[in-house]
Parts: C-alpha cells; structure tokens; sequence
C-alpha cells in the first residue's frame, strides 16, 4: 500500500502537462503585446511597400 501512495506521489505527467500550458499562455500574451505594439509601424510599412509597389 505505502508502495502504490509513493508510486503516485512521484508521477508527474499532469504536472509537465500543466507547465506546458502555462509556458503556451505565456507565450501567448507576449505575441498579443508584441503585435499590439508594433501593429502601427507595421501597417505605415506595409503601406508605404504598397503605394511604392502602385505608384511603380
């Protein structure tokens, strides 16, 4: 019996699942923050690209 309590004290799986899940929100609200704040110089380049590539 105290065997089996050890055997499951020690499995781990759920937890690497968990951390996982964490480090893919985390992740997450880098990209969110990141395209957040470099959308508008992203879309003054695009559009630049794109009057560039019209005008031509």
């Amino acid at each position: 019996m105290l065997k089996k309590l050890s055997a499951m004290t020690k499995d781990e799986k759920g937890q690497a699942l968990a951390e996982y899940g964490l480090i893919l929100a985390l992740i997450a609200v880098i990209c969110v923050v990141a395209l957040q704040t470099l959308g508008g110089g992203v879309n003054a380049a695009l559009t630049s690209i794109a009057n560039a590539v019209t005008g031509a």
